[in-house]
């Protein structure tokens, strides 16, 4: 997927806000929660999601689903990771 149809997507899906992000290699962000769904895109370098047990990487033009209340880890490859995430809060 490339960052026009990731976008396209987004918007069709209701996620008004979408940034552009980097982070350094080796970045971990422990187990947390989002008040708000995401889908992100890796334009370049390498992140893992751990979730519901089992870890998966993703790399550049891979792209994946966090909904929001989900309990979830984030690593960051060692060369650090570039993408765009969506956000589309839900109503509480």
């Amino acid at each position: 997927m490339n960052r026009a149809e990731f976008e396209a997507r987004c918007r069709a899906e209701g996620y008004a806000d979408i940034v552009e992000r980097e982070l350094a290699g080796g970045t971990v962000t422990p187990m947390h929660t989002h008040d708000f769904d995401a889908q992100l895109l890796v334009i370049g370098g390498e992140i893992t999601i751990a979730r519901d047990g089992a870890a998966q990487a993703y790399r550049a033009g891979d792209s994946c689903e966090v909904p929001a209340g989900t309990r979830h880890e984030e690593r960051v490859g060692p060369a650090g990771v570039h993408y765009l995430a969506g956000r589309r809060h839900t109503a509480g």
